[in-house]
């Protein structure tokens, strides 16, 4: 049944849309989940207050660059439910003229950090796994839900990573010889912590993907990092993407990444020396990213963040 909140919704919806056309709209969140399972006329339904839709308001955060809490609220609201007194405040920014976009857009960025926080200590997330697991696509369907910020260690460092070693006459893609182990991995993973201790300082959540293989093997690094952590208020949580070999030969062929050239032309020297059977002692959480895997990776997520928000 439409209701007056229902279309209340609805209109906030049309008027994150803008310019752009249901189609337009409707093609977008098909491209960002990779399927053409919408249409403008289901976007229309939303609009008119005749659909809430729950499954895309995750995309639809992202596609419109709003907090996903934001858009939540307004959806139980639609619905007839009342959020608790922590709940996320209303997006005003359709309501603005753009005259005012900046004051808009800082407002939305500190409500938005604050309902991310709501209920708990600002989180570290620590997202690791072998090369192909998995595991930034998992950080970013993460960051997606919760609404914390998300870095990635190759993003972040790569560029770097490739300079420093041409600098040192090494090969810019290497990432398996001793020259990369000791001259440059140790700064990768300096700028990454950095990074997030920026964040944390700031209070603000922060979810790290990167491969954390000799990190959660030792038995000494993730008790330091949360002792220091904890004494800013600041919880942390190791979660390691577990995957198989044929499952990281499929994802890494795919990305046809120049950086994994060595592995894929030595992959039997380079799986030999991992261990897919158990994942580091020092993980809080395991994600089963194999293919075929009997639970989405979609719906582990989701159980992996009622763990880390209880």
């Amino acid at each position: 049944m439409t209701t007056e909140k229902r279309r209340d919704f609805g209109a906030y919806l049309r008027r994150l849309r803008g310019s752009r056309s249901q189609s337009a709209l409707a093609a977008e969140l098909c491209a960002l989940i990779g399927s053409d399972t919408l249409t403008r006329h289901e976007i229309s339904r939303w609009e008119r207050g005749e659909r809430i839709p729950d499954d895309w308001l995750p995309h639809l955060a992202r596609v419109h660059n709003v907090p996903l809490t934001v858009l939540e609220r307004m959806a139980a609201e639609a619905r007839g439910k009342t959020p608790g007194a922590d709940g996320a405040p209303f997006d005003l920014s359709p309501f603005f003229p753009d005259t005012v976009p900046l004051a808009t857009r800082l407002a939305n960025a500190w409500h938005g950090r604050a309902v991310a926080n709501a209920g708990g200590n600002p989180t570290l997330v620590l997202v690791g796994g072998y090369a192909g697991s998995g595991k930034t696509e998992f950080a970013r369907f993460l960051s997606d839900l919760s609404g914390w910020a998300f870095l990635d260690k190759d993003a972040l460092t790569r560029r770097l990573a490739e300079r420093l070693l041409i600098s040192l006459n090494g090969d810019p893609h290497d990432r398996h010889t001793d020259l990369y182990r000791a001259e440059v991995r140790p700064h990768e993973y300096r700028c990454m912590m950095n990074a997030a201790y920026a964040n944390i300082d700031c209070g603000v959540s922060i979810i790290l993907a990167a491969p954390f293989i000799d990190e959660l093997n030792n038995p000494s690094w993730l008790p330091r990092l949360t002792h220091r952590c904890q004494a800013k208020g600041v919880d942390v949580t190791a979660i390691w993407v577990h995957s198989d070999i044929d499952t990281m030969h499929e994802y890494i062929e795919l990305r046809d990444a120049a950086r994994d050239g060595w592995k894929l032309a030595h992959w039997d020297e380079y799986t030999a020396g991992l261990n897919t059977e158990d994942p580091p002692e020092a993980a809080h959480l395991t994600i089963d990213n194999r293919l075929g895997a009997a639970v989405s990776l979609a719906d582990q997520t989701r159980r992996a963040l009622t763990k880390l928000i209880p």
